[in-house]
């Protein structure tokens, strides 16, 4: 581990310590006057909490919330299948006693069990398929409810312009929306793009962004299952539901890197994908490769790599290339003329909802939407370059208004599998220089 350099610090007239006071500062100030600052359900202070979703990511962002406020309850939770629902409240219940409030007639299941979840509730926790994460947010804020929506914030430009409705509305009427983009809350690294910003590095010259590992979450097919049914139960791997791995996994990294150039949004961006090794049906129709280069009027360029195949190098990194010097964001290091590491610790997880409860609880709303929205849209971009194999510009990709068929709204239990696959049980993907999209 490379020596933090105290003369470095004095450089960039700023402490670690100095940082991490204010960078809390604001959690601090709204928890100071937490319970019994607003009630909630019927004159209580108890914050009815319901679950979108019950995979392993929003099973944790349940749990993250019950810690984060002694008042909150969870009672509602919904899932395309009603073995998740009954499994999950099983485990919360295990770990959060009674906090855990979920009878039998507000565990949901279905398309539409989103619905009476955000019924029951005050603060939905949003984190199933994202094909549905602006419809759902929409519709919880228009009920008036707060909001935690996980990434990627939309798989296509219309939900993407959904979500930026969403996430306008809830400024408009006051109700904390949450974005699952960890990395703003990760105080380690927002003090490590704040030296960036402060000089440490110089000029940003360009960014790598990496994502690369084996296939997420394969699940062996269950007998009895449906077609639909089976593409529900593993949603990473087709595009309808997840929008294929930039929007998917990329998303953090290219937040980061919006954040480095202080919100720039990309002029273009020119990308290569698509599936070499990771064929067979259980993998679905998405790619397995993915590279991007984005181009910004400042001059800097993006280049970002996601993949999922087997056997091969991994790597989860955000570098960033300066003037004077390169950082490592992931590693929350920074080397060249100015040599600083930090060595704090930090649950962004946790801190999310933190920030969160204390938000409400004060009355003073919080909102990611001006950067959780860009940022997927820049995800989005990119995903449709691959699969198309043409050039695509920020303006062309913001007046689009394309979708993944079916629209959310009109997804039924019953409607037929929206990817077909073909004679030999694989399911056809994207074929660029020749798919059409926007």
């Amino acid at each position: 581990m490379m020596a933090r350099s105290n003369e470095s610090d004095r450089s960039l007239g700023t402490t670690r310590r100095d940082f991490l006071k204010a960078s809390t500062a604001l959690t601090s100030a709204a928890v100071a006057g937490t319970l019994g600052a607003r009630v909630f359900a019927g004159g209580s202070d108890v914050l009815r909490v319901g679950m979108v979703g019950c995979g392993g990511r929003c099973a944790g962002a349940a749990a993250e919330a019950l810690t984060a406020d002694p008042g909150a309850r969870l009672v509602a939770m919904c899932d395309v299948f009603m073995d998740r629902v009954k499994d999950k409240r099983r485990i919360l219940k295990e770990q959060k006693g009674d906090q855990v409030m979920v009878d039998d007639d507000h565990c949901f299941v279905g398309f539409d069990g989103y619905k009476h979840v955000i019924e029951s509730s005050d603060v939905v926790l949003i984190a199933n398929a994202a094909k549905f994460h602006p419809l759902q947010a929409m519709t919880a804020v228009q009920a008036g409810k707060h909001v935690f929506v996980e990434k990627p914030h939309g798989i296509d430009p219309a939900g993407v312009k959904l979500m930026a409705a969403a996430a306008k509305l809830a400024k408009e009427k006051g109700l904390c929306f949450v974005s699952g983009l960890h990395s703003r809350y990760d105080t380690r690294y927002a003090e490590t793009v704040q030296r960036i910003h402060d000089g440490a590095i110089g000029e940003v010259i360009s960014i790598e962004e990496n994502f690369l590992r084996g296939p997420y979450g394969i699940i062996d097919r269950k007998p009895g299952l449906t077609e639909l049914q089976w593409q529900c139960s593993t949603q990473y791997h087709f595009r309808w539901l997840s929008g294929d791995d930039v929007p998917q996994s990329l998303v953090h990294n290219l937040d980061r890197s919006r954040w480095v150039l202080r919100e720039e949004n990309p002029t273009k961006c020119h990308g290569l994908g698509g599936r070499s090794s990771m064929t067979e049906p259980i993998y679905g129709d998405v790619f397995d490769h993915h590279s991007v280069i984005y181009e910004f009027a400042s001059g800097v360029r993006i280049y970002a790599f996601c993949r999922t195949t087997t056997g091969c190098h991994n790597d989860s990194s955000s570098v960033v290339l300066g003037s004077k010097g390169k950082a490592d964001i992931t590693n929350y290091r920074i080397w060249g003329e100015t040599n600083w590491r930090s060595t704090a610790r930090c649950n962004p997880y946790q801190r999310e909802h933190d920030v969160l409860f204390a938000a409400i609880r004060s009355g003073n709303p919080i909102n990611n939407g001006d950067y959780m929205v860009p940022s997927t849209m820049v995800t989005v971009m990119g995903q449709i370059s691959c699969y198309t194999g043409k050039e695509v510009t920020w303006e062309q990709i913001n007046q689009s208004d394309f979708y993944y068929p079916p629209r959310p709204e009109d997804c039924r239990d019953d409607m037929g599998p929206p990817s077909k696959a073909g004679p030999d049980g694989s399911y056809p993907v994207p074929k660029p220089g020749f798919t059409q999209m926007i």
